[in-house]
């Protein structure tokens, strides 16, 4: 089963919903390459003004995928689509967001979590770190917040997200929310919106054109760490690894 439902459009507004309850929408290697050619269509497609990206089931992303999770270059890659992509990215979070999810969530150019939406940057607690995610996310998150939330993997709310940059906007019904947010998208032109997102992701840009490279290898030596091995099996088996205190 394709893990990217197929797209739905309603004027002008094409929805893109990541779609593979069973393991809470992961980032696999196949996710990724189908939502990455999914953008790329959007992007070539004059009919298309925006793009809202949501989920089935009750978690937004709950990060990679530890069975098969996709090449660190291509989730860069796919992170860089969403800020560049010409026409403006729309997440709409009714779930939960773990991990990389963090990372998909922050590249998009406005964001709504409702009620029942929870965060957390949960790498520390696997021997790994929010290194390439930090690409959108650093720039776009208050810096106090996200050395608390790197460090300890806390849990917050929708409400704490939106304090700290993570999300435009905590609201308790996020259909509604995003009425006004299509209304004005639809309202723009093209060129408009091009041009303006353009500004609005220039230090998004240079976040990923200085730093993309060294983070891709950080991100691929952690992974291979005997700490990160025991981290991951311990996720996976359900138990604390051996480093809890």
């Amino acid at each position: 089963m394709t893990p990217l439902a197929g797209p739905t459009h309603d004027r002008g507004i094409t929805t893109l919903a990541l779609d593979s309850p069973a393991n809470r929408n992961a980032l696999s290697a196949r996710l990724v390459d189908e939502l990455s050619t999914a953008l790329d269509a959007c992007a070539a497609d004059d009919t298309v003004r925006a793009v809202v990206l949501t989920h089935t089931g009750n978690t937004f992303c709950a990060g990679a995928d530890l069975t098969g999770p996709p090449d660190p270059a291509a989730f860069v890659a796919l992170m860089r689509r969403i800020v560049t992509l010409p026409k403006p990215v729309v997440a709409r979070v009714t779930g939960h967001v773990r991990a990389g999810g963090l990372g998909l969530l922050s590249a998009c150019d406005i964001s709504v979590a409702g009620p029942g939406a929870s965060f957390a940057l949960t790498e520390s607690r696997l021997g790994l770190a929010p290194a390439v995610i930090s690409l959108p996310l650093l720039p776009r998150t208050d810096p106090r917040a996200a050395a608390r939330y790197y460090l300890t993997g806390e849990r917050f709310d929708a409400t704490e997200a939106a304090r700290i940059g993570l999300v435009t906007l905590a609201a308790e019904d996020t259909d509604k929310a995003l009425v006004p947010v299509l209304d004005g998208l639809r309202r723009a032109s093209p060129q408009g919106l091009r041009a303006s997102k353009e500004l609005v992701t220039a230090t998004v840009r240079r976040s990923f054109d200085q730093h993309a490279e060294d983070l891709i290898a950080r991100s691929a030596a952690l992974f291979a760490s005997a700490e990160a091995r025991e981290g991951m099996t311990a996720f996976l088996e359900r138990r604390d690894p051996a480093w809890v205190l």
